[in-house]
């Protein structure tokens, strides 16, 4: 028995069109993304590695300079080119300021070493704040 392509293409209709309402049917026309509030505890970034250790602490410390500036995580993320609300300075203080918790916070919970927190402080206050989020760190930006 040999199964015609029209069948063959029929079928695959039937099997998209079903899968399209389905998502329907589950809300995916629906705007559903949700700002988180910056203010309030997050579930932290998963991962054991170095690397999951610093978007923790980059997201944690966003999180709360955005919540001393009373916006957004996104909105102050979108600012850091200086054209945002606030200027430069009060955007680097924040970003400092809310960094310099978030590594406590990390050293509270074992990510980082107590050992090596006082170099990371350090990093978080000579390095230029656009390097911290990005993670573009030289050795230049925390020697000069």
């Amino acid at each position: 028995m040999t199964v015609r392509p029209v069948t063959i293409l029929a079928g695959l209709l039937v099997v998209a069109v079903a899968l399209v309402a389905v998502e329907v049917g589950v809300g995916a026309t629906h705007d559903t993304v949700k700002i988180a509030n910056p203010c309030e505890e997050r579930a932290p970034f998963p991962g054991q590695s170095v690397d999951a250790t610093i978007q923790r602490v980059v997201l944690d410390g966003l999180d709360g300079s955005a919540c001393r500036l009373h916006t957004t995580r996104e909105q102050l993320v979108l600012s850091l080119d200086g054209k945002g609300r606030w200027n430069r300075r009060t955007i680097d203080v924040a970003v400092r300021a809310g960094l310099l918790r978030a590594v406590d916070e990390a050293v509270r919970r074992g990510d980082i070493p107590s050992l090596l927190a006082p170099l990371v402080r350090g990093v978080v206050r000579r390095a230029p704040v656009a390097a911290l989020v990005e993670g573009g760190i030289r050795l230049r930006d925390l020697i000069g």
